[in-house]
């Protein structure tokens, strides 16, 4: 049997996205069972990303090779935004979006289309139930890929020293809570270290919160590579301001690594985390420097947090798992 045709379409603007990587780790999720093609509706396309990937620019040239036409077109944190290409294009059989937003106009622009494209009725994949339920409409609910061959724990413990608290995410200040920044200064006059990647925004924010404080290290996004940035903490900690993650992949990366994580409840993350058994989830800002300070306490408590942790990512991300969710993309329009 042929294998059936995908284009996976997403912005590819910031190697660091969220959108961008769940459009990649789908990518080679799928790559081995399907034509497979990678394309970008956008001119900010990462020229980088574009080159090691693959990755196709949608435009109005002369020629069918200049867009997606037929298959499956699998919208991933993107959507058509009233462009003239679709008209172009032969329709898919099968339309699936990739929803990691909670924006209600993007919903509805993405539930109806114009009668003239001719395509078929929008199915939906969230990537958690907590978005789900917000939404309040049917799909399929899969998180995103995380690859655990690359996110693991460290093969042995870290060098002495002080413990490190550490958070990662995009350099953008509604990733931050200016709420964390007494705790930060609280943690490091108690004797931890804190690591804080993709924080520059929250330095000029909070500056004199901030300046001259010792054993607080602010890094620009991806100044380290993911996996090495979490092998070097001992504590993962994690809070949005205006944001809300609609899944949070750092923090399943960070479980994926073995790290105990200590998190606002108010994410898709939420999902997977058993308060308590691989995970905390707090309220309120006593409530993180509460558990917070337990963990920096007990070498126990954190080696049996991260175990539990690395164990729940594997089960969502086994190959058994992650074939069952393929398998979604693959099967023929009904």
């Amino acid at each position: 049997m042929p294998k059936p045709v995908i284009h996976i379409i997403n912005g590819f603007m910031n190697e660091y996205g969220g959108s961008e990587q769940e459009a990649l780790h789908l990518a080679r999720l799928l790559r081995d069972r399907s034509e497979l093609s990678l394309w970008s509706p956008s001119s900010r396309c990462s020229p980088d990303l574009a080159r090691r990937h693959g990755i196709r620019r949608i435009h109005m040239g002369i020629g069918g090779a200049n867009r997606p036409h037929g298959g499956t077109f699998v919208f991933v944190g993107t959507h058509w935004r009233n462009r003239l290409w679709p008209y172009l294009s032969r329709a898919p059989q099968r339309l699936i979006y990739v929803f990691n937003t909670f924006h209600p106009k993007i919903l509805a622009l993405t539930a109806t289309h114009p009668p003239m494209l001719r395509w078929p009725k929008t199915e939906y994949v969230f990537i958690s139930e907590f978005q789900r339920k917000l939404l309040g409409v049917e799909g399929e609910v899969q998180p995103s890929p995380i690859d655990i061959a690359q996110f693991t724990p460290m093969p042995r413990p870290r060098s002495g020293g002080r413990l490190v608290i550490g958070r990662l995410s995009r350099d953008t200040l509604d990733k931050h809570d200016l709420d964390d920044v007494p705790l930060y200064r609280a943690w490091a006059d108690a004797g931890a270290d804190i690591r804080l990647q993709g924080a520059t925004t929250l330095r000029a924010a909070a500056s004199d919160a901030l300046t001259g404080t010792p054993h607080v290290e602010i890094l620009p996004e991806g100044a380290i590579g993911a996996v090495d940035f979490l092998r070097s903490i001992d504590v993962f900690y994690y809070r949005t301001g205006a944001h809300v993650e609609t899944f949070g992949r750092v923090v399943l990366e960070a479980m994926a690594c073995g790290l105990p994580v200590v998190c606002h409840r108010r994410g898709g993350y939420a999902d997977w985390i058993r308060h308590g058994e691989n995970g905390f989830l707090f309220d309120t800002t006593e409530q993180a420097r509460g558990f917070v300070d337990g963990l920096l306490a007990d070498s126990s408590l954190r080696a049996s947090i991260g175990e539990r942790a690395r164990r729940t990512v594997e089960s969502l991300y086994s190959d058994e798992a992650l074939r069952r969710r393929a398998d979604f993309y693959l099967r023929p329009a009904q």
